[in-house]
């Protein structure tokens, strides 16, 4: 073990024997840079062999040609810069594309900006927006700008006409990209667009037909499927049938990774299982972990043990706890899942009432969110809250899904290189690393492992203190986002109102202090900012300001909701607050401690990003330990390691820094994410299924409200024929001559499908008859597509007048005729003669029922289309709880044991189960619209919508 050694917490420290509290940091060691590399310098080896150096020096020339139009374009007057969009429209009309005038109007853009917000891209910002305009994803580390660099491919991209997306992650960013980028765009005419939550359908609907529309992940997706459970077009809120063309995702990695896992959801409600929640939280209770259950913590995962099965079928006064009639296992196991893995204050908060949702990335809780599958019921059954309604599934989609809807899609994120492949793999995106601005000096200090979290702590607090003392700032990351200790391994550090006063407008100081991307805070507003909060928090009360501390947290992201640290605001405001924060940067710049290692090195790298932006000092530092939760989670024993470094260094709570401790740590952190991205894939995978089926269902429903009133009847015409194919082809064999064939069952279904539409003209129609047809039609070939019937049987009536429905029935009789689904056989040209009767007969008699109806167009036309929404909906609705079932079932998952791929095995259940879905969509379309035209006055209820 003589690669171990204790460390020193800070560089430019003296080295103490057992350092519970390490001296202070000297600000010269804390500002020095790391010297780069010679390998990382312009024109090196690792230049020379990396990809995305020479991808990133083509775009150089791009760059040199928008600087060569800047000069002229300075020489414009507004008006003149203005009249630059008609221009490339005009142009891009007459057959130029985007590429023909991407240089312009990335020139047009910078010089817009450079007069609207007197900010001026950098050649590394028209490089990101280059890369977007490709379709890739621009990594930019924190601070150079992403939101400028939208601009220009944002502008180049409207120019067509179709509408960009810029999606955000959440309300508060796209309201303030919206005004501030947005002057740019509405300097140069486009119109600008933004979607909020609390929006009317009107407000929606014109900001979705603006050139460019700024929303975020969740209400895009939210519009996309409130869309598609639309009734009538006049409902639908986006740009229909092509509401996507291009999107420019920021943070594109939270989206599209850590929000992967959690489809968007449209819930019904559903009391009927409201009593059971409160039974089986108590029997969790009841049951003890490692008796009666087992946990596996890296897949969030419990079983029950035999005692722990007898124990709660007894408990329950049942003798099946898997039984299908009275489903109690899932109750129970939901239960066990809500007592183990969701824990209060970490997963979710309690607030009037409610079990409200904390979004594990962003700390943010999410008021309007709830889990699926009965969890948030058990949650609020273990808190003891009033039980909401359980939630069926109306409408789902994941974000994958969602964004692989765009013809075109980019993202921007300072993080996505460690999840490259997947995105490369997954999207087709490759990510494209954009050079800083100015090099980056800031400082990584090496990771420091503890044995014990105990250990961890008091280093964290006395790292924390030893900066207090040289005044610099300090952001102390968590796993949950901003930690506001009361007590426990923070105890020293609990928080009294002023200071919780002071943390609440942190944040915003924190931008201050960190070249705030809008610079518009002067240090006059925030000094009185400070006093204003801290005034407040000596006034209401420590719960109430702590509520306001949590509404606060909700406006901003993770790591500006951190702010500037516990301590180091607190000393000295004006130190701080000094112009462009040159105080600041001579003490050495913000100090970031990190508490622990994520699952994904991205978040740690994200923590890491706050420091250092455009060319500032800066220092950082992990500190983690064996008893963190990740090594719970992965399973890895660390009582031995705890045990043997106590003997080698006489104390478990020292500081190792040791090559060979961090290389395990962080090859645990890469097969976490390794193992992430295999939960990620899998999800994709499967959803792809349900992916495709959405697309038909979704597309057939765009038809439906969109289409004009003929091919609403058309689309009925062809379910009627489908039906009657159905009818026919299940009740005969073609390899078999029509003796054999079950005639009087094929005639039941048939008139039972009309009801008293049909009855009248087959009463008296018998099995004979039909066989008698069969033996006088055999070998015949000369059919007449518009007046075609079967000898001694009911003649259709005559309702294929005019050109259009006549050819409708030549098409559909062509259909037949070339149809290679069905079996084939010597009595194939029989078999399609009878489905050509049957379809004709179907049509005919509703055609006749609606023309005697006496109704006019317009009212048909809308009881069409409510029938066949109403009856679509209603089925992809059980579809979805199916195929929802289906995933997580096991008797998908138990399939494996035989050597069968599950995943195989979900795509060949779910194509049956989509198959019978359409099959009873027009099943029921169809007997309900023959049942409606059967007696009018007595069906309105079809007609109702008033209940959706």
């Amino acid at each position: 073990m003589a690669h171990m050694r204790r460390a020193n917490p800070l560089p430019g420290a003296t080295p103490c024997p057992r350092p519970k509290k390490p001296p202070p940091l000297s600000c010269a060691a804390a500002a020095t840079p790391t010297p780069a590399p010679a390998a990382a310098k312009a024109g090196s080896w690792k230049d020379l062999c990396s990809l995305n150096a020479w991808v990133v020096r083509d775009y150089r020339r791009l760059v040199d040609s928008v600087g060569a139009l800047e000069p002229a374009l300075r020489r414009l007057s507004d008006e003149q810069l203005k009249a630059k969009t008609a221009e490339f429209r005009a142009r891009l009309a007459r057959g130029e594309t985007l590429a023909d005038v991407q240089a312009e109007a990335f020139a047009v853009v910078r010089e817009a900006a450079r007069r609207t917000l007197g900010m001026r891209h950098f050649y590394v910002q028209i490089i990101g927006g280059a890369v977007l305009h490709d379709g890739c994803i621009a990594e930019m580390k924190t601070g150079e700008g992403k939101t400028l660099v939208s601009t220009v491919a944002a502008y180049l991209n409207a120019l067509t006409g179709e509408g960009v997306h810029v999606v955000t992650v959440n309300d508060y960013l796209a309201q303030r990209d919206a005004e501030w980028m947005g002057r740019v765009h509405r300097f140069l005419g486009l119109t600008v667009g933004l979607i909020q939550a609390g929006m009317k359908s009107d407000e929606r609907r014109a900001s979705y037909r603006c050139d460019i529309t700024y929303t975020n992940n969740s209400e895009l997706g939210f519009d996309y499927l409130r869309d598609n459970l639309s009734r009538n077009k006049e409902q639908l809120v986006m740009r229909w049938p092509r509401p996507f063309h291009f999107a420019i995702v920021d943070e594109v990695d939270s989206v599209l990774i850590d929000e992967g896992r959690n489809p968007l959801l449209i819930s019904g409600e559903d009391n009927r299982d409201a009593a059971r929640y409160p039974v089986a939280a108590k029997v969790a209770e009841l049951l003890m972990e490692g008796v009666h259950y087992t946990v596996e913590l890296k897949g969030n995962n419990i079983d029950l043990t035999e005692d722990g099965l007898a124990h709660a079928e007894i408990i329950l006064g049942t003798d099946d706890l898997w039984d299908d009639s009275d489903p109690w296992a899932r109750f129970v196991m939901n239960a066990l899942k809500a007592k183990v893995f969701y824990r209060r204050d970490v997963q979710y908060i309690v607030r009037d009432g409610k079990a409200i949702i904390i979004n594990e990335l962003t700390g943010r809780v999410e008021p309007k969110r709830r889990w699926s599958d009965g969890i948030h019921q058990a949650v609020e059954a273990k808190e003891g809250l009033k039980i909401q309604a359980d939630s069926v599934i109306v409408a789902q989609i994941t974000y994958q899904s969602l964004f692989k809807l765009y013809p075109k899609l980019s993202g921007m994120t300072g993080t996505a290189k460690t999840e490259e492949k997947e995105f490369l793999k997954m999207f087709k995106m490759p990510v494209i690393e954009v050079p800083t601005n100015l090099p980056n000096i800031r400082v990584d200090l090496p990771i420091q492992a503890f044995a014990t979290a105990r250990g961890k702590w008091q280093y964290v607090r006395a790292e924390v203190e030893s900066m207090f003392q040289l005044g610099r700032p300090v952001l102390v990351g968590t796993t949950r986002g901003i930690d506001i200790p009361q007590g426990g391994s923070f105890r020293a550090f609990s928080l009294g109102p002023s200071s919780l006063g002071l943390l609440a407008k942190a944040a915003i100081m924190a931008k201050y202090v960190h070249k705030s991307e809008r610079n518009e805070w002067s240090f006059s507003k925030a000094k009185s900012a400070i006093a204003e909060s801290i005034e407040t928090g000596q006034t209401i009360g420590m719960e109430k300001l702590q509520e306001r501390l949590a509404e606060e947290f909700e406006m901003y992201p993770l790591y500006d909701a951190i702010g500037l640290a516990y301590l180091g605001v607190l000393r000295d405001c004006e130190i701080h607050c000094s112009a462009e924060g040159t105080e600041v940067k001579k003490l050495g710049g913000l100090h970031v401690v990190g508490t622990s290692l994520h699952e994904s090195r991205r978040i740690d790298n994200q923590l890491r990003g706050r420091v250092g932006r455009q060319g500032d000092p800066g220092s950082t530092r992990f500190m983690v330990s064996l008893q963190d939760e990740i090594f719970q989670k992965f399973n890895l024993d660390t009582e031995w390691a705890v045990m043997l470094i106590s003997r080698i260094m006489n104390d478990e709570d020292i500081a190792i820094e040791s090559n060979v401790v961090v290389k395990q740590l962080l090859g645990l952190q890469i097969n976490a994410e390794k193992y992430y991205f295999g939960i990620r894939k899998s999800l994709v995978e499967f959803d792809e299924v349900l992916e495709v089926q959405r697309k038909h269902v979704y597309n057939l429903r765009q038809v439906i409200l969109s289409g004009d009133s003929e091919s609403c009847s058309d689309q009925i015409f062809q379910y009627m024929q489908a039906v009657a194919d159905e009818i026919v082809l299940l009740n005969i064999d073609p390899q078999k001559p029509p003796k054999t064939w079950n005639l009087a069952k094929l005639l039941d279904e048939f008139v039972g499908l009309g009801g008293k539409l049909l009855d009248e003209s087959f009463k008296g129609i018998q099995e004979e008859n039909l066989q008698s047809a069969l033996e006088q039609m055999h070998g015949s070939s000369s059919v007449k597509a518009d007046s075609f019937t079967l000898p001694n049987m009911p003649i259709p009536p005559d309702s294929f007048r005019g050109i259009r429905k006549k050819t409708s029935s030549m098409m559909r009789w062509f259909a037949i005729c070339v149809d290679d689904t069905s079996k084939k056989g010597r009595y194939t040209n029989t078999v399609n003669l009878l489905r050509k009767y049957f379809g004709d007969f179907l049509i005919a008699t509703y055609l006749n029922a609606v023309q005697e109806s006496r109704y006019d167009d317009a009212y048909i036309s809308g009881i069409e289309r409510e029938v066949l929404l109403k009856t679509l909906d209603a089925l992809w609705k059980d579809h979805l709880v199916n195929m929802n079932k289906l995933r997580v079932t096991s008797a998908v998952n138990v399939r494996s044991f035989g050597h069968r791929n599950p995943l195989e095995e979900y795509k060949i259940d779910g194509c049956r189960f989509f198959i019978s879905m359409l099959r009873a969509t027009r099943r029921l379309t169809v007997e309900a619209l023959l049942h409606y035209w059967s007696s009018p006055m007595e069906s309105d209820e079809i007609f109702n919508t008033e209940d959706q």
